[in-house]
């Protein structure tokens, strides 16, 4: 499905526009609104273990948010699966969280990953995003890790496999093994 192509509403939003219900299933890059893939059960579940995982490991030390808006600019709000973000006593309530708040960003990607890997990643390294993790549920076996963000993209990709450990960015003394992250 084609992307709609609308500017950002100063002082109304879609939804009470009419333009969107509040249930519809978007989100917005780059000034165009786009629409989700419907969540299946695997990609569910995954985005279930990431936040149980990481909440047990991070505990009070970040916030873990699941499918919620990350503001990057005005043109451009999408909602990554899991984020993990910098400590804050209103939990982001006055605001949505920007790229300085942003700890860890993790899209969980059904087959095939164009979107992630064309549209999103740019966007995440244009923003100053610091890391991204891509667990792919067709490749059941590693976590793809893409760091160093520039505006012309990621300037290193890792891939990690079963049996090697990550460390979470911003909490230098907190890692989390690949096996528990795939199950």
């Amino acid at each position: 499905m084609a992307p709609w192509h609308l500017r950002p509403l100063p002082s109304l939003g879609y939804v009470t526009c009419g333009i969107l219900r509040e249930d519809d299933s978007v989100e917005l890059i780059a000034g165009e609104i786009v629409q989700m893939s419907p969540i299946g059960s695997r990609h569910a579940a995954q985005v279930r273990r990431l936040n149980r995982v990481l909440g047990r490991l991070v505990a009070d030390r970040a916030i873990v948010a699941v499918q919620d808006p990350v503001s990057l600019s005005p043109d451009s709000e999408p909602e990554p699966d899991v984020t993990l973000l910098a400590p804050r006593a209103d939990f982001y309530r006055a605001r949505h969280p920007g790229p300085e708040d942003v700890l860890l960003l993790i899209e969980v990607s059904d087959s095939p990953v164009e979107h992630d890997r064309e549209i999103k990643l740019p966007l995440y390294a244009r923003f100053g995003i610091r890391e991204v993790w891509i667990v792919h549920l067709a490749d059941p076996d590693a976590v793809e890790v893409h760091q160093a963000p520039s505006a012309s993209g990621f300037a290193r990709t890792l891939r990690h496999a079963r049996g090697e450990t990550l460390a979470i960015p911003g909490l230098s003394d907190t890692v989390v093994a690949v096996d528990a992250i795939l199950g």
